[in-house]
């Protein structure tokens, strides 16, 4: 099957077989993890973290709020209408459709769950507006601390559900499948930075929520967790990848020498802060006749021009929001505070960060992989929501309106009489054991590569270069599964980037500035393409056909 079929079938082929033994699996414990973990309720369900709930997850961070149509005067389809303008032209427009529709609905679910969303005092939401977003939708809580929030909420609820039981301190090493379907998982229970134990889970069903990739870049708004492995694991079972090459840079990310970088939040700019460079000049309105609220990926590239050329670029608070900034937005306050700036009195400095990956392991409408018994969920998918450039706030939309799309496929799926009851790990030959030191220098050194070459700008030369130093690098790496998998990922990016011969949304060449009517598609591509890249850097093979195996 093509993967144009694939796309028009709107799902991929579901295993005709009986489930195997074993629990639902879910890797990741973000938002879209938790999610998905309670909807499955009361079927049993493992959830795999490699931290203690709530540390690691890019969720917990996430500033903005979450976007739905619950405003007045605002729809669904005027939601969907900015999602598809958004995304340059290549999202799937029945997926921004059924996103934006269930959105007011998992907006509910997640006050049944005790998020504290704000209200005003007649209890209607307080809205925000973002970044090309045609009405103010962005639902709030305590102006920036929606993500922490919603976590925290969601943390509760977990540990109040019986059927649920979370493994912390347990990272994936590896999918386990055997004629095209998922059999299980491999975990290493970490005793010491890198190193440990490996054992196997054995799985009815595997969700994969293990979010995105800012760790394979010098500046991120990620976690150090968000290193990528989950892409290049599923991949190297035969998943199909979708979008690698659509990486969105937030322009706002705080440049103060901290790693990762805090975030200044989309919604400052929504309340009139400006962007203005070491002149005192607000060069956005140049640019584009939005300004500031220009979409994401005009903005980053427009601030990384003016530092490029020696500028330096500050995000202006003072005028718009002055003494109320630690009162309504908190979290960047105490940001702020850490690298000594007033953001009511002084400028704040600020560079583009990887903050979100468009692209993903490919999935469809019910977050089916293409390997049978394989689901994602969250960043680590890719739905077709997004497309080129992500609409501000959509992102935790998406991990929810999937997170219960995922559940009920699971539930139709597995027989309650057929999954396991919390399946103990069990030890298997083997140890992985790293050296901490080598493996941080090799991470520094493909961090360096891809924000030189893969970053906010990107080049034929520069693509290809990216591709031979990833590729030595690997060779390198040994056993070292983590660095191999963060290698893959890298590497699957660098590749779709290359065949992609135009600029669009969050990719954009400087030799091809424009962007091209033939390349008006999504991207997929496996393990095989890339090795047939690589064997070939100057063929003009396109990647963008990959079938979309059941």
């Amino acid at each position: 099957m093509t993967a144009q079929r694939q796309r028009e079938a709107r799902s991929f082929v579901p295993f005709e077989g009986k489930p195997g033994p074993g629990d639902v699996v879910i890797i990741g414990a973000g938002l879209a993890g938790l999610f998905t973990a309670l909807k499955l309720a009361p079927l049993p369900v493992t959830v795999i973290a490699a931290a203690p709930l709530g540390e690691g997850a890019s969720s917990m961070w996430a500033q903005g709020g979450i976007a739905a149509a619950v405003g007045e005067g605002d729809s669904t389809d005027k939601h969907a209408a900015d999602t598809i303008e958004a995304g340059g032209g290549i999202v799937d427009m029945q997926v921004a459709h059924v996103v934006a529709d269930e959105g007011p609905d998992r907006i509910r679910d997640l006050l049944s769950y005790g998020v504290p969303f704000d209200r005003d005092l007649e209890g209607h939401y307080v809205l925000s507006k973002e970044a090309a977003h045609s009405e103010k939708r962005v639902v709030r809580v305590s102006g920036d601390r929606a993500g922490a929030a919603i976590m925290q909420a969601l943390i509760a609820a977990v540990r109040n559900t019986p059927s649920i039981r979370v493994l912390e301190g347990y990272e994936a090493d590896g999918l386990i499948a055997d004629n095209d379907r998922i059999e299980g998982i491999r975990l290493i229970r970490s005793r010491t930075h890198g190193t440990g134990s490996y054992v196997f889970v054995p799985a009815s069903a595997i969700v994969l929520a293990t979010g995105g990739v800012g760790a394979l870049f010098a500046l991120t708004t990620n976690p150090s967790y968000a290193k990528g492995e989950a892409i290049a694991m599923a991949a190297r079972v035969g998943a199909v990848i979708a979008d690698p090459e659509f990486v969105q840079f937030h322009p706002t990310a705080i440049d103060a020498g901290i790693d990762p970088a805090p975030l200044a939040t989309e919604a400052l700019r929504g309340e009139g802060a400006t962007l203005v460079n070491s002149l005192g000049e607000r060069f956005m309105l140049a640019i584009d006749p939005r300004g500031e609220l220009a979409p994401r990926d005009v903005v980053a590239r427009g601030v990384f021009n003016e530092l490029n050329a020696g500028r330096g670029v500050f995000l202006d608070c003072r005028a718009a929001i002055g003494a109320h900034f630690k009162d309504e937005f908190p979290t960047v306050w105490s940001h702020c505070q850490r690298a000594g700036i007033d953001p009511a009195k002084d400028l704040i400095p600020v560079a583009p960060a990887e903050h979100y990956h468009m692209g993903g392991i490919a999935t469809d409408l019910r977050g089916r992989t293409s390997l049978a018994g394989l689901w994602a969920v969250g960043e680590v998918a890719s739905t077709g929501l997004h497309g080129a450039n992500r609409l501000a706030s959509n992102s935790l939309l998406e991990a929810v309106v999937f997170g219960a799309r995922a559940a009920a496929d699971i539930r139709a799926y597995l027989p309650h009489d057929r999954v396991g009851h919390f399946v103990h790990p069990r030890r298997v030959p083997g140890n992985r054991a790293s050296a901490p030191e080598q493996r941080s220098e090799a991470i520094d050194t493909l961090r360096a590569i891809m924000t030189k070459h893969v970053g906010v700008q990107r080049s034929t030369k520069g693509l290809k270069a990216a591709l031979a130093a990833l590729k030595k690098l690997d060779e390198s790496a040994a056993d070292d599964t983590v660095l191999s998998n963060m290698i893959l990922t890298a590497r699957l990016i660098a590749a779709a980037a290359l065949a992609r011969k135009e600029s669009r949304g969050g990719h954009y060449r400087v030799d091809y500035p424009a962007a091209d009517p033939a390349y008006a598609k999504r991207t997929f591509i496996t393990v095989e393409d890339l090795k047939a890249t690589e064997a070939a850097p100057r063929a003009s093979r396109s990647v963008s056909a990959a079938a979309c195996r059941p």
